[in-house]
């Protein structure tokens, strides 16, 4: 049997979403920016897959900037508003457990005279509104808190924070990334100022991500060389991934509601199972407000690397913390942010269902997992300390 149980890395996409895009590599492939006919209708589908996504976000399509993915928005978030508000002040303030695609473009803002905060969390991954307000002040420019986390699923009380920054004179931006595909958005009641989606989380295709920017909200354009994007980000647009992206969305609205209790019987289940039947385990994250697919653990006295690869050779796919960081051996920042001790951060699996897993899927889990994990610490000296063992380490 082959599962995957990573979509919080990415999903498949949707066959309808690939019928939609298909014609625009074939037969509409005009230059968006081009005044032929050829452009005009490349032109006029990029313009209806902007409506689309406006009108879902709750917002004008003016407002709406097609990106690369969630990276570059990201990015072009942070660094251009930082930038282009340089001189009110060089503060900038983002969450401990942010994504790479935030705290990277930080850290070279902190390498270039800006001073960045990095608030804590809790021990559910909660970024608490007295810890934003302890820290804004007069030189911040901009926050940005993510709106559900990549690794634990917790949500985050984004519309205090706003609000908070929005007090103090600062921009709010937050990645929507892995909560758009589970939570109707509306921008104008979250308050945000600028606001990241990503299309391949909702079963769209890779390489197409949006930046709403609120009008009126300057930045500095992070990619420059034409006029595409009102003048605001060059490049050629990506026709065929926009409109993905856009199909996608709008068909991730549909019975959104019924698809999320599905997935969340299905991580349920998975937890029920894990909790009763694997022992010296650790469940990370908040219970009440996360994201109905994802369910992280940390595996006492084992390796994460060593339990992924083993679920691997079984035919189960997951991840050892974040997709875009997996290649590195480094203890998740997320986790050790909440405060998990380093060695037990180090056993740590995301498990991140979808509505095509199955129940069956669920339990071929459980039933590989128990099984690696019981071989794993069958080797492992400190679980044979932990038994009152005297191996010699």
């Amino acid at each position: 049997m082959k599962v995957y149980a990573d979509h919080a890395a990415t999903t498949p996409c949707d066959e309808r979403v690939v019928q939609a895009m298909l014609p625009y590599f074939t037969e509409g492939y005009g230059n968006a920016n081009s005044l032929h006919a050829f452009g005009r209708d490349a032109a006029k589908a990029l313009a209806d897959a902007r409506d689309t996504v406006a009108k879902i976000l709750g917002c004008h399509p003016n407002e709406i900037y097609f990106t690369s993915g969630g990276t570059e928005a990201d990015n072009w978030a942070l660094k251009g508003v930082a930038l282009h508000k340089r001189s009110k002040g060089n503060h900038v303030i983002i969450s401990s457990i942010e994504h790479h695609a935030i705290l990277t473009p930080a850290e070279w803002l902190e390498q270039n005279g800006f001073r960045v905060t990095r608030l804590p969390v809790d021990s559910t991954g909660i970024v608490h509104p007295e810890a934003l307000e302890e820290a804004i002040d007069d030189e911040t420019t901009i926050v940005s808190v993510m709106y559900a986390n990549n690794e634990v699923g917790t949500i985050q009380p984004v519309k205090e924070l706003a609000e908070i920054a929005h007090k103090h004179g600062a921009l709010f931006h937050t990645d929507c990334v892995q909560a758009i595909p589970y939570m109707n958005i509306n921008v104008e009641e979250l308050g945000a100022d600028l606001v990241t989606i990503s299309g391949h989380k909702i079963y769209g295709p890779k390489g197409s991500g949006v930046l709403y920017i609120r009008n009126g909200v300057k930045l500095d354009k992070l990619i420059c060389g034409g006029g595409q994007e009102r003048s605001q980000r060059a490049g050629t647009v990506n026709v065929p991934a926009m409109v993905g992206l856009a199909k996608a969305l709008e068909l991730s609205r549909v019975d959104l509601d019924e698809t999320n209790k599905y997935i969340a019987s299905l991580r349920d289940h998975f937890e029920q199972r894990v909790e009763a039947e694997i022992p010296y385990i650790r469940q990370n994250g908040n219970k009440q407000h996360r994201v109905p697919s994802v369910a992280n653990y940390s595996f006492e006295f084992v390796e994460g690397e060593g339990i992924l690869m083993l679920l691997d050779f079984n035919g189960i796919a997951v991840s050892s913390g974040s997709a875009c960081s997996s290649g590195s051996l480094d203890p998740s920042h997320v986790l050790l942010a909440m405060g998990v001790p380093i060695e037990v951060s180090h056993g740590s699996i995301r498990f991140s269902f979808g509505k095509h897993n199955t129940m069956q899927e669920v339990d071929y889990i459980v039933n590989t997992l128990k099984q690696i994990i019981s071989r794993l610490r069958s080797m492992s000296p400190l679980f044979d300390l932990k038994k009152g063992g005297t191996y010699n380490v």
